[in-house]
């Protein structure tokens, strides 16, 4: 079982290079991580963008791009159709954000001339390592769906339980965040989480135990969960924390990486390849640490 970034990494290099298009990909931080990624062998890479800007980034920086594929856009819409493109034919193995708008890509992605979209929703998973907690942490959804109804957190619970499965956690538990531990009819989030766990329990979400509602204490400290009588297999040794609404879901893993140091990446599944989408507050490590998530998922097809 994976349970650090290095690992991560590690895991990646023996999964073998996977192919990655990068969609507007004149930008610094993500030259570096795919350089980089590229020099630990873990992947192949097709650059599509401007290609001045991108030879005039990469001299500066002194990475040496003289193996990667370029493929010559300057428009920017233009570029990521022709990166969706790619992913969506099967030329690459995963798709990656570089300096255009993540709603102007996903809009593309989605499109249902793409090539990759499925029946399936798309929802955005962290991977967190924290210094204090003994194993990763998954976070979703705190990067795309706003506030998610009962059945799309279904989705979003199935997703994220792929991705784990793909780092080697064979049965994933699974804490349904609510800001209390036990069920409120007036609050919605409690509601969801008593469903959920029920769902679980009746095979409709496969692969994973859940619980909840647990409160966020619960969830993480075994600790807190004693004090508190609550008996779970899942309080104080959650894999994946699953937040109420995509505000949640966005404070815990910026509160996480900016307050307690904490070292992350992430990514988009539910589309036929997984997809690369940073913040562009990420450094380059967040954005190298992504990829390598995102060959290990995409090495499943």
């Amino acid at each position: 079982m994976v349970k650090s970034m290095n690992e991560i990494i590690e895991y990646a290099k023996r999964q073998g290079r996977r192919k990655l298009a990068v969609a507007v990909a004149q930008d610094e931080d993500v030259l570096i991580s795919v350089h980089q990624a590229y020099m630990k062998g873990l992947i192949d890479v097709c650059l599509v963008g401007d290609k001045e800007k991108i030879f005039e980034i990469s001299d500066r920086l002194q990475i040496d791009i003289s193996d990667f594929e370029i493929i010559k856009e300057a428009d920017e819409i233009k570029a990521a159709k022709a990166a969706v493109e790619l992913a969506g034919s099967g030329s690459v193995d995963m798709l990656m954000k570089g300096i255009i708008k993540t709603a102007d890509l996903l809009r593309i992605v989605l499109d249902r001339g793409s090539g990759l979209r499925t029946d399936r929703l798309l929802s955005h998973i962290s991977a967190i390592e924290v210094e204090n907690y003994h194993k990763l942490l998954f976070i979703t959804d705190g990067g795309l769906n706003i506030a998610p109804d009962v059945k799309q957190k279904a989705e979003i619970i199935q997703n994220a339980v792929y991705v784990a499965n793909s780092l080697g956690i064979e049965r994933p538990k699974v804490a349904v965040l609510a800001s209390v531990e036990v069920v409120n009819p007036v609050m919605q989030a409690t509601l969801d989480a008593a469903v959920l766990s029920k769902m679980a329990d009746r095979g409709q979400i496969k692969n994973c135990i859940i619980d909840g509602p647990l409160a966020m204490d619960n969830a993480v400290s075994l600790e807190a969960a004693r004090h508190k009588g609550i008996v779970s297999d899942v309080a104080g040794d959650a894999d994946i924390l699953v937040a109420p609404d995509i505000e949640s879901g966005n404070t815990i893993q910026k509160a996480l990486v900016f307050l307690g140091k904490a070292k992350s990446c992430g990514i988009i599944a539910g589309a036929r390849v997984p997809l690369v989408v940073t913040s562009r507050a990420d450094n380059y490590e967040a954005k190298l640490y992504s990829i390598s998530l995102a060959s290990i998922v995409s090495s499943l097809k």
